[in-house]
């Protein structure tokens, strides 16, 4: 039996030049007796405008671990839709398998774990003519890669979080406080 209870991570990573395929996936990961595997399961239906779907690699290849991804956006077009269930649900599963191969997550456990997944897609990604598909892909494949590795390694640790709490703030707090 795993001990994989309950496991969280995040990561962000940028966007090329002009682009607007900033990715910034965040994951739970345990054991599908645990707490997350209920979450996993209440998942299955569905909410209006937040599609969520089993991560497949491609047709009939269903992840392991098993895993299921969300948006952080209302979905309201086709267009996104089919960028959310293409070229970033195949970054997401490849990123999964990959982190198994490597061993970040270890093998052994693949039946005994699941994921979730929720993904930022930016609505604009939708609407742009010039779209560069393989930055989207990358970037939802590197992050969901460090995301996962993150939840797996309990990182950022409380140390390094009290260390680095006067240095480092959210971007969104630039100019809006100081402290």
């Amino acid at each position: 039996m795993s001990d994989i209870i309950f496991r969280t991570g995040e990561a962000t990573v940028l966007a090329a030049e002009g682009q607007t395929t900033d990715a910034m996936p965040e994951v739970l990961i345990g054991s599908i007796s645990g707490p997350v595997g209920q979450a996993f399961a209440s998942m299955l239906g569905q909410t209006v405008g937040h599609t969520r779907m089993f991560v497949v690699r491609d047709l009939n290849q269903l992840v392991r671990p098993a895993a299921i991804m969300t948006t952080k956006a209302t979905i309201q077009t086709e267009a996104y839709v089919n960028l959310l269930g293409g070229i970033v649900q195949g970054a997401t599963g490849d990123a999964i398998v990959d982190c198994v191969i490597e061993g970040t997550i270890p093998k052994d456990v693949v039946d005994e774990i699941c994921i979730i997944v929720t993904i930022w897609l930016d609505p604009r990604c939708a609407e742009d003519a010039n779209l560069d598909k393989a930055d989207l892909y990358r970037t939802n494949y590197e992050a969901t890669k460090l995301a996962i590795s993150r939840a797996m390694k309990g990182e950022p640790s409380i140390d390094e979080l009290i260390k680095n709490r006067k240095t480092i703030k959210h971007y969104a707090l630039d100019g809006v406080v100081n402290y």
